[in-house]
């Protein structure tokens, strides 16, 4: 989660978008000079751009409007829309700084975070420290206990989607699955997610409800202290019979603090999950987090365990190499081998040319 000709086609009826109150009908793709691709994804992507009046950086996601159309994936993306505006009162969501349109694409403009994703740092260091790990944890957990709070369910937790900032601290981005309105005692049914993170509920593509990112919260847990997710295999047929009825596989060697809690996480029922009862409260009071204080990780007054050591606002050495090669491909699939590193590639720092945003859709 790094524009030649902007001249418009003729008008049609979906030329307009509403993008509502984050939208700001002055803004224009010429107002950045776009560096390198940052991200990918279906609809479109992410570059790197540096504002021509103020000079400051920005990640700025562009989405292709016949792609949308063609999908028909407008109210997702207006969802998407939805929760970045309401993510700016949470200190572990990336923040939307507003959004503009052309007659062809939509822009959001974000946040540039450039610390890496969390899955960049897991491929070269195999598997965290269980305090690291806590601490990431807790800030991620954090964050969705704020979008329950709102009746936002994530559905897409994956380390591909937790970022660092400069200093170390989680970013959770791409809210492209998030569900709206889903109350405390209420589900949805879409089936949607990553395979090794889909909850068994989700698999059987019956009603599920918030809980489903506690399930995703365990997963994540389970990778970044064991290296790979739970019931990982390359046979997808073989990872889900794994996820839908083995038991957790708890290799020796770790505290029973986080065993206790991945097992309650990764409850195959979800009425027993930890989690389904009192939410983010239960998460939180759990043993394994105790030596945290939530306060004060909320306002960032805990030192993280790991410092990305950013070269500047415009530093791309944690960015994955497949995206600021430009690679043809519109996504990048997870590496089977985690423990094959990735080496960060310095090609792009010194940002020896720019480009309208054409150059790299």
């Amino acid at each position: 989660m790094a524009y030649s000709n902007m001249r418009s086609s003729p008008s049609s009826e979906h030329d307009e978008v509403n993008l509502g109150p984050s939208a700001n009908p002055h803004a224009r793709p010429t107002d950045f000079d776009f560096l390198t691709v940052i991200g990918k994804g279906t609809f479109g992507k992410v570059l790197l751009a540096k504002h021509k009046d103020d000079s400051k950086f920005y990640a700025v996601k562009v989405l292709q409007k016949k792609v949308i159309l063609k999908k028909k994936e407008q109210k997702n993306i207006m969802a998407e829309r939805n929760v970045l505006l309401k993510s700016l009162k949470h200190p572990f969501l990336v923040r939307l700084h507003y959004s503009f349109q052309t007659p062809e694409k939509l822009y959001f403009v974000l946040d540039y975070v450039n610390g890496g994703e969390l899955f960049f740092h897991l491929q070269r260091e195999r598997c965290f420290s269980e305090s690291r790990a806590r601490f990431y944890a807790a800030e991620v957990a954090s964050a969705i206990g704020y979008l329950h709070s709102l009746n936002i369910v994530y559905r897409d937790l994956k380390p591909e989607n937790i970022l660092l900032d400069s200093q170390g601290h989680v970013v959770l981005t791409d809210f492209g699955l998030c569900k709206e309105g889903v109350e405390p005692e209420g589900t949805t049914s879409t089936f949607c997610g990553t395979p090794e993170y889909l909850a068994p509920e989700v698999l059987r593509k019956e009603p599920y409800d918030r809980t489903v990112d506690w399930w995703c919260l365990g997963a994540v847990l389970y990778e970044m202290i064991y290296s790979l997710p739970p019931y990982y295999s390359r046979d997808v047929a073989e990872m889900y019979d794994g996820i839908l009825h083995k038991p957790l596989p708890l290799p020796p060697g770790k505290s029973d603090a986080v065993c206790a809690l991945l097992t309650g996480l990764l409850q195959k029922d979800q009425h027993r999950r930890l989690g389904a009862i009192a939410d983010f409260l239960e998460i939180k009071n759990h043993t394994f987090f105790s030596p945290i204080n939530w306060d004060d990780l909320y306002n960032k007054r805990i030192t993280p365990p790991y410092n990305p050591n950013v070269r500047g606002p415009a530093d791309t050495q944690h960015i994955d190499p497949e995206f600021t090669r430009e690679m043809v491909s519109s996504s990048v699939s997870r590496t089977p081998d985690l423990t094959a590193g990735t080496s960060a590639n310095n090609a792009f720092n010194g940002f020896s040319f720019v480009a309208t945003e054409d150059s790299f859709l």
